[in-house]
């Protein structure tokens, strides 16, 4: 089977948040089940120079963007077994000055109408026509419209199928209605017809959805929310017009980068049968952080971008309460000025109790998970999360509000069978998160029951060896 996988980021390479750590995951779990995959994504500037000095130049062509003619380099390099493509044109991917970001210009529309006429020219320039092409999330929901209009007259490209990612509903890729014309060379019937129409403009996300042979996104809670007016971002009616297309498959973390055993990032490596050296790593933290040093007491991480969407509210409303607990809170991150102005202020006002990093350093990062005994993460909505699986796979403890990804993957705490593997509240409302909390600190007094716990979320299987699974499932189910 051959996978094109199409996406506007992956670390190494490029990376902002979920999207890019999937992209560099999925394809190398696939590419280990068998699967001949490619992944293409646009050369931005801030790629790595160590990774850019070893692209080779493969085709250069032009691209037509509604009335340009543009220039476009296509470049390849093979990254632990696979190979990446990479779309190169200065004028759309090389942004200067102090924080060259990958999205948010004003001609968003035209980079990505641009990256998605050059995937499917790239196809016949390496020779490589795919059963399924993999898109994700709104900067490729155009491909599937484009390949139907202008190329499935083509052999070659007539029976390939689209299987099209959202990772968050919530970017939709929203322009004017002229960009059909101006800058994809489509129609103005697709948006006549109401299939790319979306409250006046053009939805690329819209377009992916309805052109996309199969639809999936990243948890099986998060479909069925998605397909509510609360979560559903204006789009809910057209899932759940869709649904028969619908399918969510959790995604995975990279087990081998991140593994207590043998992670360099973390001050002493352990294990599920170890964890003495789980409790070293709390006491570095501690030491490094100028919090008391003292194993006793249960040191609480927030390791996130600090974003409504998050849950900061519920934090930020039952502070006060929270800071009288006997605990430790650490956070790292960045984001909304609000949210960082309230955690470096009680850092500053409790600096034995709270730790707050404004930045986001990876590596220190790690040293929370290992370091923490609970794991904080009390979205709004969350469609898969990470977070959570990364602390379970350091024993560290989630806890977690029952939305999207993060009810799929913690199994609340049972007092009276000892299962679970974290903890979790149901409603946004910061006292049922406070009263979760306080649950939590409870059961880690029981230093058996704790242990218990520790352990079987170090046993959880979320790796992505079994989302590729499902994902081979869903290819072979639009192929067949």
């Amino acid at each position: 089977m051959k996978v094109f996988y199409v996406t506007s980021e992956c670390w190494p390479f490029v990376k902002t948040g979920g999207l890019g750590d999937v992209s560099y995951a999925l394809p190398k779990a696939l590419k280990k089940e068998g699967v001949d995959v490619r992944v293409i994504l646009p050369k931005y500037s801030t790629i790595p120079t160590y990774l850019k000095d070893q692209l080779k130049e493969v085709a250069v062509f032009n691209v037509q963007v509604g009335w340009r003619n543009q220039y476009c380099g296509l470049l390849e390099m093979e990254f632990e077994g696979i190979k990446f493509y990479f779309i190169d044109n200065e004028y759309y991917f090389k942004r200067e000055g102090e924080y060259a970001y990958l999205y948010g210009y004003g001609d968003d529309a035209e980079r990505f109408a641009f990256f998605s006429e050059a995937v499917l020219q790239t196809m016949e320039k390496i020779d490589f026509y795919p059963d399924v092409v993999h898109i994700n999330d709104w900067h490729t929901g155009m491909i599937p419209l484009i390949l139907k209009n202008r190329y499935n007259h083509l052999d070659k490209y007539k029976n390939i199928k689209t299987l099209y990612t959202i990772h968050n509903l919530q970017y939709q890729g929203i322009f004017g209605k002229e960009v059909l014309g101006d800058l994809l060379n489509l129609s103005d019937e697709y948006y006549n017809n109401g299939d790319v129409e979306y409250y006046g403009g053009v939805s690329f996300m819209k377009s992916g959805i309805v052109f996309s042979d199969k639809v999936t996104t990243v948890s099986k809670t998060y479909v069925d929310e998605i397909q509510t007016p609360f979560y559903g971002e204006k789009l809910d009616g057209l899932l759940r017009a869709n649904s028969y297309k619908l399918e969510g498959i959790l995604n995975g973390i990279d087990y081998d980068i991140n593994d207590p055993s043998t992670d360099p990032n973390i001050f002493f490596k352990y294990d599920a049968n170890n964890l003495e050296d789980k409790i070293k790593n709390k006491l570095e933290l501690q030491k490094i952080l100028g919090l008391e040093v003292n194993p006793d007491i249960p040191v609480i991480g927030i390791v996130s971008r600090l974003v409504s969407q998050k849950g900061f509210d519920l934090i930020s409303y039952i502070m006060p309460e929270l800071i009288r607990e006997d605990l430790q809170l650490v956070i790292l991150g960045t984001g909304e000025q609000q949210y960082q102005s309230m955690f470096n202020y009680y850092s500053s006002l409790y600096c034995k109790k709270v730790s707050a990093r404004i930045t986001f350093d990876s590596g220190f990062a790690q040293q929370i998970y290992s370091g923490s005994d609970m794991f904080l993460m009390p979205s709004l909505f969350e469609p898969c999360g990470i977070g959570q699986m990364l602390a379970m796979r350091y024993g560290t403890l989630p806890i977690v509000r029952e939305t999207g990804g993060l009810k799929d993957t913690v199994e609340p705490y049972n007092q009276y069978t000892g299962d679970g593997n974290g903890f979790s509240f149901a409603n946004y409302n910061a006292h049922e998160m406070l009263y979760c909390i306080q649950r939590a600190l409870k059961v880690y007094k029981d230093k058996d029951m704790w242990y218990r716990l520790v352990e079987n979320a170090m046993h959880t299987d979320n790796s992505w060896k079994k989302s590729a699974q499902k994902y081979i499932e869903a290819y072979q189910g639009i192929l067949n």
